[in-house]
């Protein structure tokens, strides 16, 4: 039963997911021409990049607690759609306003998606299953870097001087597309809750519904978002969060630039030697939710890789000018920053419930990644104050730290 959902759900849901992390990072890869099209500064590539989580933080919760109440089909088909509009209307970004203006616009329509997906598993899978299955979905996180990077270089490769648009306004049209058509596969493949689900008999249903019932009552959870504020845990998952995805945002839209630094030339062979780091980080990724769910931890697993994640950021930073080495501690700093994710999020899963699984977990989802809008803008403005990612990379690092010490210590004898 559990195998049979794990194949029906998870592949569809990485590949959406896929989608929405290219639109969402393929400007890192724009940028390596666009910035010099648009005579944009690194800082306001930066603030372009970043605010799109602005957009994300403000319409999240929301999106989450909809999602409860009108089920996962409508509320991930409408996500989807505008997602990629949204994106191939890139093209028309002339002024920094329009290029503002519409990266707040794609944070505004995806909010919801993650936090989405994240509450949509707790209907089908068991926490004790969920360490495996979480981090089965995030691989798309490093898939999408796999993918992402070497197909926005063969498409700004292979489109430059194509009219009517430059190489840069084709990437966004021709990743912007897929969604949209994603979006309205949703409606056909995706079931609301497992009692709806055709492929899976009665039998099933019951047995899942039993399991699924008998964890809630096991283990006393938060079931009201009003409570669930009023706990500790929340912000102390909020916190160490917000650290995580300051990594998480600096890889994906800096790892080009980063690269690019090194002294590597044209945008395939940089897209091409930035997915090896993601590869690295979709297996780490695995192996530690595959590891976290048979020991039944959680907290270790996801402190030591945000340790590894900030020392792997500092050494990228000392060892800039050696291009070999540097980018070995970018590949440390993207298996800490990856592998951290999927076993993070069975904490919250662990004492929310309900109402308050929804908002909370999209709480956390959207305060977290106002990092996703600090990091990107703090990396630009260091970046162009000092002529090197290096600063950037330090400041990155010291709260990947905080990350490890909040999870070790602050969470001690409230998370295992």
């Amino acid at each position: 039963m559990h195998r049979k959902i794990a194949w029906r759900l998870v592949p569809f849901l990485v590949f959406l997911f896929l989608l929405a992390w290219i639109d969402r990072v393929n400007v890192g890869f724009a940028k390596l021409q666009m910035l010099q099209d648009l005579q944009f500064s690194e800082a306001v590539y930066g603030l372009g990049a970043g605010i799109f989580f602005i957009g994300y933080f403000l319409l999240e919760v929301p999106s989450n607690l909809l999602l409860q109440k009108i089920g996962a089909r409508k509320t991930l088909a409408r996500i989807t759609i505008l997602w990629g509009l949204t994106s191939m209307a890139m093209i028309y970004v002339e002024t920094p306003t329009s290029f503002y203006v519409l990266r707040f616009l794609l944070g505004a329509f995806e909010a919801g998606f993650f936090p989405g997906v994240m509450l949509y598993l707790t209907y089908w899978v068991p926490a004790h299953r969920r360490g495996k299955i979480n981090g089965l979905f995030m691989t798309s996180f490093a898939i999408a870097g796999v993918v992402g990077g070497p197909l926005a270089g063969l498409i700004m490769s292979g489109m430059e001087g194509v009219a009517p648009f430059r190489n840069w306004q084709w990437l966004f049209l021709l990743e912007g597309i897929p969604s949209v058509l994603a979006g309205f596969a949703v409606l056909a493949w995706l079931p609301d809750r497992p009692q709806s689900a055709r492929w899976l008999t009665e039998v099933e249903k019951h047995a899942l519904a039993a399991e699924l019932q008998k964890e809630n009552a096991d283990v006393p959870k938060q079931s009201s978002f009003g409570r669930a504020l009023r706990n500790p845990m929340l912000w102390l998952c909020t916190a160490a969060y917000f650290c995580i995805v300051s990594g998480n945002a600096t890889i994906a839209f800096w790892t080009p630039s980063i690269v690019k630094e090194l002294g590597v030339k044209g945008t395939l062979n940089i897209g091409l030697l930035s997915a090896i780091p993601f590869i690295l980080g979709t297996v780490a990724m695995v192996l530690n939710g595959m590891h976290s769910d048979t020991t039944g931890e959680r907290r270790r697993h996801c402190a030591y890789a945000t340790l590894i994640a900030g020392v792997g950021l500092v050494a990228t930073g000392v060892l800039i000018e050696q291009p070999v080495f540097a980018m070995v501690a970018l590949s440390f700093a993207t298996i800490g920053i990856l592998a951290a994710f999927p076993v993070f999020w069975s904490i919250p899963a662990s004492f929310l419930t309900g109402t308050a699984a929804a908002g909370g977990i999209a709480f956390i989802n959207s305060v977290g990644n106002l990092a996703g809008f600090a990091a990107p803008f703090t990396m630009g403005w260091l970046k162009t104050s000092t002529g090197s990612v290096a600063a950037g990379l330090y400041a990155v690092a010291g709260l990947e730290i905080i990350a490890t010490l909040v999870l070790l210590y602050a969470m001690r004898n409230r998370a295992r």
